[in-house]
């Protein structure tokens, strides 16, 4: 996969390019003569299906869709494991429920910047149309557009909700994307939940004058607002504690020249945590914040929510499920949250019992052409997932 859809600079397969169909192509032919039912929903989601001896459903999920510049294994290791877990099932007859693997379309949200569009459309929580009907690329295309040439009507990409019907247990392996596996010297770990996000576009605005004659102290810069909170997020996130995390991951100035005091400085924000109500403290101290950063500068700020997501637990039994298949495989387990969101997020607000597994990732480093996992915790990751997904089949059977 890395061959035919990567170069020099890494993965290449963004969602709604031809490079990313190029790869689901090849995803299809793996699947090829196992006997399995195929379908393609209305958001653009690849189905496949081996009927069991009950209609409850073991769902296993995953993308492969990268962003620009991307890592080997993000996103397709989970889709590519599952593969080789429906193989096996498949090989051996008639599983207990039915068990269903999901490439879900255009996790990372690179090309249009809204991540989970697939999972959402199928979780029923895509509220968002009419801002996806603005939204387009660098280029100038907009969203619904790509889609079409694709095959997916945006107006109808919430029938997808149907896929979940029936759907017993959901479960997702992923590279972790962080140090904490690599630091405690073990290969793998059960995902107890993802954080959950706040992310705004801060607008500070203030007064363009010419840099060469406006005395320092008569300057309505509205950079220096954006400066002092980008510093100000780190105290932010320390107080928090419990893993939190603020970025300012971006500013955009105007007039953008280096001859003139900054007028407007667009600001994006993103911060996270575990616990729900830590987060909307974080959010409201870093608002704090920014208004003292105004007054002290003689600039305005605005605040506009883009997206936001509450924490998910993950489900009890299931997390259980997966410390056991880890520590049979690996000797050792680890139970740690997620601090990158994932389609897993999306499954669990539907109400489907969900869990993860991680898998080390050598450096922490992810999204990028250095992401790596050693072969040996890759051939384990896969091995823990074929263990959780025979005890989540007796799991799900047990129950009904």
């Amino acid at each position: 996969l890395r061959e035919l859809t990567g170069d020099e600079n890494g993965a290449q397969r963004v969602a709604w390019t031809e490079t990313w169909e190029r790869a689901r192509e090849w995803l299809r032919g793996k699947l090829d003569g196992l006997g399995l039912e195929y379908e393609r929903d209305e958001a653009g989601n690849q189905w496949w299906t081996l009927r069991g001896r009950s209609e409850r459903a073991l769902l296993l999920g995953g993308h492969i869709d990268s962003v620009p510049n991307g890592g080997w294994l993000d996103g397709c290791l989970n889709v590519m494991a599952a593969v080789e877990v429906l193989r096996r099932l498949a090989e051996e007859g008639e599983p207990a429920v039915t068990v269903r693997l999901v490439d879900w379309a255009d996790e990372e949200g690179a090309r249009f910047g809204r991540s989970l569009f697939g999972s959402s459309a199928a979780s029923g929580t895509m509220a968002d149309q009419d801002d996806l009907r603005r939204r387009t690329d660098a280029d100038g295309v907009a969203l619904p557009d790509a889609l079409r040439e694709h095959g997916v009507d945006l107006d109808r990409a919430l029938e997808a909700r149907r896929q979940l019907e029936g759907t017993a247990a959901y479960l997702e392996l992923h590279i972790e994307q962080g140090p904490v596996l690599e630091s405690m010297d073990l290969p793998l770990g059960a995902v107890i939940g993802t954080f959950g996000v706040e992310r705004h576009l801060v607008t500070w605005t203030g007064q363009a004058a010419h840099a060469g004659s406006t005395p320092m102290d008569q300057r309505r810069d509205a950079l220096a607002g954006a400066a002092k909170l980008a510093l100000e997020i780190r105290d932010v996130a320390r107080a928090a504690g419990g893993g939190a995390v603020c970025t300012s991951g971006g500013v955009v100035t105007k007039p953008g020249i280096v001859t003139s005091v900054v007028e407007t400085a667009e600001q994006l924000l993103d911060q996270r945590h575990m616990d729900a109500d830590t987060l909307a403290r974080m959010l409201d101290d870093a608002k704090e914040a920014s208004e003292r950063f105004a007054a002290e500068e003689r600039i305005d700020v605005a605040w506009d929510r883009i997206w936001n997501i509450q924490p998910i637990l993950f489900h009890e039994e299931l997390v259980a499920l997966a410390d056991e298949a880890v520590r049979e495989v690996a000797g050792q387990s680890h139970r740690l949250p997620s601090g990158p969101l994932h389609d897993a997020a999306e499954v669990a607000r539907a109400g489907v019992p969900t869990v993860m597994l991680f898998v080390q990732s050598l450096r922490g480093l992810s999204h990028t052409k250095l992401e790596d996992t050693k072969p040996e915790h890759l051939e384990l990751s896969v091995q823990a997932l074929d263990r959780l997904a025979s005890k989540a089949i007796d799991w799900v059977a047990s129950r009904g």
